[in-house]
């Protein structure tokens, strides 16, 4: 892994060159997942940083999104509009994120998990659209810091048990465990997912965001919570199982309660953030469930999830940047203007609702079984988070391709090749993935 952290670094001379440090983010992308995929995992290890699949499943989608991210901000470079500084700040990203997956050590995973806040307060207050992003932003961050600091406590607490804080060495009896104890290890990544009830933060954020914010909050940044939950787990199993059902219930309720709101929603942005609460929910119910077909179809998600919410926001900035407004009230009629958009709304608005072939429909198929698994009345509330994940993602399509043009548009260009690379650099990996998902779905 430390070849990896060292060629960021190597990376830093290349910030005021644009098109060399995105074409170096594609080669390091490409250089990971191509070279480290049939190695031993355990000759990845050292004694604070080592890779297992679920971290490498999750790198690999980091590593993509940034490359992505560059691609998608073509704006700030052709504006030159602090192209230094933002640049700085995707590589201080991409480093934080790179420490985050491959920890081993409890202490380094908090601080980098921690560190991973920064740079997302910097692209939200440094790139946003709007005056309210200060807002925004401290929402962020007091959130995630108020749910993180319980956590630091649990794990000098856990320190001072057993001496190590090595995810693999910790060991603790049912005696040792307290209920103190559970909840400072799991709140702050349900706060991080966002957990329903808890996810405020999110949609303002979303909102507020530049579209690189956007693309990183909904592809990695959420990835945080789930990644932890799984992580702390390894050690929290005996004792969280008797806790689990409160976490389910909520989420499942909060799922179906967040999907009507979608309906209600009249920004783009706020209603593909609030999908992004629905589809988490759904993560943590599988993790909760502490189940193999949970915790493989959790991952599954996560991943599918990534590339076609990422992909759907790309999509609402294409509009944003032509209307210069993202209300569904004053975007309509685009299917008219440009099919070809349109038919990339189609395929991704059906990627959403989980249609075939795409990682979200394989691992909602995981999930489902275990959580009827778990409890079977639960088939009630999936069927209705289900049926209002294809009325919400419909609503989107519908809203914004049908109906007539807004008159006051003036500004509307065709979509640039860079555009259409953008989506299909997301959806190719969310359809065509499934082909190789053995590998993903046991990972332990």
């Amino acid at each position: 892994m430390m070849k990896y952290i060292f060629y960021l670094l190597f990376l830093i001379p290349f910030i005021y060159n644009y098109w060399m440090l995105k074409h170096l983010f594609m080669l390091m992308c490409f250089l990971f997942i191509f070279f480290n995929f049939n190695y031993n995992y355990a000759g990845f290890c050292s004694s604070l940083l080592g890779m297992d699949s679920l971290s490498y499943s999750l790198i690999s989608l980091t590593l993509f999104i940034m490359f992505l991210m560059m691609m998608a901000s073509y704006k700030i470079y052709q504006s030159n509009y602090k192209l230094m500084e933002f640049s700085l700040v995707i590589l201080v990203m991409t480093l934080s994120l790179l420490l985050t997956f491959s920890s081993l050590n409890m202490f380094l995973f908090y601080v980098s998990f921690e560190m991973s806040l920064i740079p997302t307060l910097f692209l939200i207050f440094g790139w946003g659209y709007q005056p309210e992003r200060i807002s925004a932003g401290y929402y962020l961050l007091f959130y995630t810091m108020f749910a993180s600091l319980p956590l630091l406590l649990g794990i000098i607490y856990i320190y001072n048990l057993v001496y190590s804080l090595d995810f693999w060495l910790i060991c603790l009896d049912y005696n040792s465990m307290n209920i103190y104890l559970y909840l400072s290890m799991i709140v702050a990544f349900l706060f991080k997912m966002p957990m329903p009830f808890f996810h405020f933060w999110l949609p303002k954020a979303h909102v507020e965001a530049p579209i690189s914010g956007s693309m990183i909050l909904a592809a990695i940044l959420l990835k945080l919570g789930g990644y932890g939950l799984i992580r702390v787990y390894m050690f929290l199993g005996d004792y969280s199982i008797t806790y689990n059902y409160i976490w389910i219930v909520l989420s499942l309720w909060g799922a179906v309660i967040v999907s009507f709101l979608c309906l209600f929603q009249v920004d783009i942005k706020s209603l593909i953030a609030y999908s992004s609460v629905s589809h988490m929910s759904l993560v943590i119910c599988g993790i909760m469930t502490y189940s193999m077909y949970g915790f493989s179809g959790s991952l599954i998600v996560m991943i599918g999830h990534g590339f076609c919410s990422s992909a759907l926001f790309c999509l609402a900035n294409i509009i944003y940047e032509r209307s210069y407004s993202r209300s569904l009230f004053m975007n309509k009629g685009y299917m008219i203007s440009m099919p070809s958009m349109s038919l990339l709304w189609f395929l991704l608005c059906s990627n959403n609702m989980s249609s075939p072939p795409s990682l979200n429909l394989l691992g909602e198929i995981y999930l489902i079984n275990s959580v009827i698994s778990w409890n079977y009345m639960t088939f009630i509330l999936l069927g209705i988070l289900s049926f209002m994940s294809c009325c919400y993602s419909i609503y989107l399509f519908s809203m914004t391709q049908h109906g007539y043009l807004y008159s006051s548009i003036i500004n509307l260009y065709t979509i640039s090749i860079r555009e259409y690379l953008l989506i299909l650099f997301h959806f190719l990996p969310l359809n065509f993935l499934f082909l190789k998902f053995s590998s993903i779905s046991v990972f332990f």
